[in-house]
């Protein structure tokens, strides 16, 4: 397509015929092109940004493996809101398990080529550890690499959106006019770069009754538990009733609020899983393993007669 040139008149003429200041035009023209390629080349332009930055998001990462069954300092794992079957008045929308992750802003994925704090966290419906939903038990009170973390034992959340130069950490603060939730205008959960107060956060056994029995006991790995904050003793929760949209696409809402029952316990929107990797197969998780048969069902296969053919 040419580029048409206008006169003072406002008649447009074609590139070849030379008017008004032509050789400034031709000048400008050049050294766009030569901007161009030389952003190309250091990969700066827009679009190579967000190419790598969606790239590292999205790159398959490889989950710790728990020998013991427990949860280490140092280990990769990722955060699942398990699927609650026992409520039947939820839409096919709010049902499926949801894994926690980093949901940066449109305008630093055009402009950055890695995670820049402040980023929101968001809970989307994909178990597959990538980038995005991959995070790191840190030690916030010295404790070595390799020891069991404990039942309210402060520990840090990290995460790195697949680039292992740089690492933000899973944070939260009392609600204001100005920092609370979107939707829910509750307390908000967000990545900051600087390991404070502010992200610690504590394993508590999910039954209230035996919680104070389990106290200092190693966390078990893929099984239910809630995660609270220590500075404001407030849960993580997806409530699963508050749709955000972002870059991704149509995803759910996450915050820090205990949600009560009318028993006093907290109910399924505190619930999380901290999922490692098969053992069996690296490429999948615990997730993924077929479950064991249950008691009921081995005496069922018991009592079904053996039929032996005729030889």
């Amino acid at each position: 397509m040419f580029n048409l040139r206008t006169s003072m008149s406002g008649r447009q003429y074609s590139p070849g015929v030379l008017i008004g200041n032509w050789n400034e035009d031709v000048c400008l023209e050049e050294e766009l092109l030569k901007d161009f390629l030389c952003k190309r080349e250091r990969g700066e332009l827009l679009i190579q940004k967000s190419k790598k930055l969606k790239e590292n998001l999205y790159k398959k990462e490889q989950l710790s493996i728990s020998t013991d069954g427990f949860i280490h300092f140092g280990d990769t794992v990722m955060l699942v809101s398990p699927d609650n079957n026992n409520s039947p008045d939820k839409e096919p929308t709010m049902s499926g398990n949801l894994s926690l992750a980093v949901n940066p802003k449109e305008t630093d994925i055009l402009s950055e080529n890695e995670l820049t704090a402040p980023c929101d966290m968001s809970a989307i419906s994909s178990v597959t550890p990538i980038g995005r939903n991959a995070f790191r038990i840190l030690s916030i009170e010295g404790e070595c690499m390799g020891e069991p973390l404990r039942f309210g034992q402060n520990f840090g959340l990290g995460a790195s959106g697949g680039f292992p130069e740089k690492m933000l950490f899973i944070a939260s603060d009392h609600r204001s006019f100005q920092n609370m939730t979107k939707k829910s205008s509750l307390q908000p959960v967000f990545l900051t770069d600087e390991l404070t107060y502010l992200c610690s956060w504590q394993a508590t056994y999910l039954d209230p009754q035996l919680r104070m029995e389990y106290e200092g006991f190693p966390v078990p790995a893929n099984t239910k538990i809630l995660i609270v904050h220590s500075h404001t003793n407030q849960a993580l929760a997806v409530p699963r009733i508050f749709w955000i949209r972002s870059y991704f696409g149509k995803e759910f809402e996450v915050n820090c609020h205990t949600y009560l029952d009318t028993h006093r316990a907290e109910e399924d929107k505190n619930y999380w899983v901290m999922v490692t990797g098969n053992p069996s197969d690296k490429s999948t998780t615990m997730f993924d393993r077929p479950k064991p048969p249950s008691d009921a069902d081995r005496e069922q296969n018991s009592e079904i007669p053996k039929v032996i053919c005729p030889c």
